[in-house]
This record gives structure tokens, C-alpha cells and sequence, in this order.
């Protein structure tokens, strides 16, 4: 799908959109993303500050959805795993970037070229409008070479 449709439906889509969850860019290449999550009324904790469990929505599809659209349909990705740690409290807009290379999936695809099962680990923090860090993510991806793919190579 054409990043720039994506990135407007997926603005749109209810638990983005009511949790104050904003995809502000996604390249054309999916390579380099960023979301920003605003604070709202309705989305805060009791004492005011980022839901954590908004902070880690807003990571949440973004290595899997990246490494899907650039490593194409020859590959089952999958999320298989999240973590994230609180580092301070998170007020105001908050953002994160994800930014996939060449070099990464190079990596992936030789590593993946005999069909074995690749669980890779990204990490990525959500900083505050003063570049403070937030909160630091990661997400375990699930990435196979389908069988159909390694016949035909």
C-alpha cells in the first residue's frame, strides 16, 4: 500500500486515533517513520502524566509494518515480543522515530536465506518536546523466508 494512504488511514484507525496517536511521517520506502502521541484529557493517567500503556501503542506495529513492506511477501514478520521502560513521566506531545537501512536488511536476508526462524530485537525511545527520554521500547520481531521463497531462489 502507498505509504501516504496508509499513513491517513492508519490516523484515522479508532485506537490510534481516540488514544491521541498520530503518525506524523512514513517514507514512501517505510524506512523512516514518525508518531507522535498528544496529551489529551482522555488520555491521560491519574496523576496526569502518558497512559503507558498509550506510550507503548504508539510503538507498537511500526519495526513489524517496516520490515514487511521492505522485505516483501517472500517473508512471514511477525511481532513476537515488547518491553518498554518508564524513564521519566511523559507530558505535552511525545514522539518516536524507527528508521530501517540497507545494512539491516542485508543482515536479515542473509541470515534468513536457509529458511531458519530470525527473532531480532529493536529498540527505539520516545522522547518529549525537549528531546528528554521518556520511555525506551523494544519489540521482538519474527522474521521466515517462506518455503515457497527458498524453492524458488
Amino acid at each position: 500500500m502507498k505509504a501516504s494512504l496508509f499513513r491517513h488511514g492508519i490516523n484515522l484507525w479508532p485506537p490510534f486515533l481516540f488514544a491521541g496517536i498520530h503518525v506524523r511521517h512514513i517514507a514512501a520506502d517505510y524506512r523512516d517513520i514518525t508518531v507522535d502521541l498528544r496529551m489529551r484529557p482522555w488520555n491521560r493517567n491519574y496523576v496526569g502524566t502518558h497512559f503507558g500503556g498509550s506510550l507503548f501503542a504508539m510503538t507498537d506495529p511500526f519495526w513489524m509494518l517496516g520490515l514487511m513492506n521492505n522485505l516483501g511477501r517472500d517473508y512471514y514478520v511477525w511481532d513476537r515480543a515488547g518491553a518498554i521502560e518508564f524513564l521519566k513521566p511523559g507530558r505535552g506531545t511525545v514522539s518516536a522515530t524507527f528508521h530501517i537501512d540497507e545494512a539491516m536488511l542485508a543482515e536479515i536476508r542473509e541470515a534468513a536465506a536457509d529458511g531458519s526462524k530470525q527473532l531480532r530485537w529493536y529498540s527505539n525511545d520516545v522522547i518529549d518536546a525537549s528531546g528528554d527520554v521518556v520511555a525506551r521500547v523494544r519489540k521482538q520481531v519474527y522474521i521466515r523466508l517462506k518455503p515457497q521463497a527458498r524453492q524458488a531462489g
